[in-house]
């Protein structure tokens, strides 16, 4: 298993390099490092959640958006790219997947993004959106666990768009999500190149 999926400060080498991608319309020259998840481009999951966010659930357009596991960023930019008037938060274990994401939203000029690591996120924060490609490779009951854990984060009427590779174990979680939160509809709603967006939906 690649530590950066689990390691606040990984021992591998933060060999830091130019990174040229498209998020939201819009050509970005960022910067990564091999030290952190999908580090040398937009990883396939990510890119999928990216092109299917029309089938999930518009946020109000000041909305809080809780990027959950948030790499070198592409989610998180994405998010505040796409919605100039929302509150974006970048959560990350790592402390180089943070530094970069806070590089990143310097270098694609966006200011409404938070990074954080999960402990430095205020308890009384409700998220309107989760945007997140999960580390799933942490384990089915750490990433169940975790993943309930900032779902209660979010507001009776907000929703959590996940994506999650079918041979990763998608459907599983799918079903686990919706056994253990009965008040919120889950939903598989979109499918593509192996992998699965799933919603969760507001409280009904």
């Amino acid at each position: 298993m690649d530590e950066h999926y689990f390691t606040p400060s990984p021992s591998t080498e933060d060999r830091r390099f130019p990174l040229r991608v498209q998020l939201a319309g819009r050509r970005l020259d960022l910067v990564s490092s091999a030290s952190v998840f999908s580090g040398h481009g937009l990883d396939k999951g990510t890119a999928v959640l990216l092109d299917r966010l029309d089938v999930v659930t518009e946020p109000p357009a000041q909305a809080r958006i809780l990027d959950l596991g948030s790499g070198w960023g592409p989610i998180a930019l994405s998010a505040a790219l796409l919605h100039p008037r929302a509150e974006v938060w970048a959560v990350d274990v790592s402390e180089r997947a943070r530094e970069l994401t806070a590089e990143n939203a310097r270098r694609a000029g966006v200011t409404t993004v938070h990074v954080a690591a999960p402990e430095e996120v205020p308890a009384d924060l409700a998220f309107d959106a989760i945007w997140s490609n999960p580390p799933v490779r942490i384990g089915k009951p750490a990433l169940q666990a975790l993943l309930l854990h900032w779902i209660a984060r979010l507001r009776p009427e907000g929703t959590a768009a996940l994506v999650v590779g079918k041979n990763l174990g998608a459907d599983p979680l799918a079903r686990h999500l919706a056994e253990q939160l009965p008040e919120r509809p889950v939903a598989k709603v979109a499918s593509a190149k192996g992998f699965r967006v799933l919603e969760v939906g507001p409280v009904g």
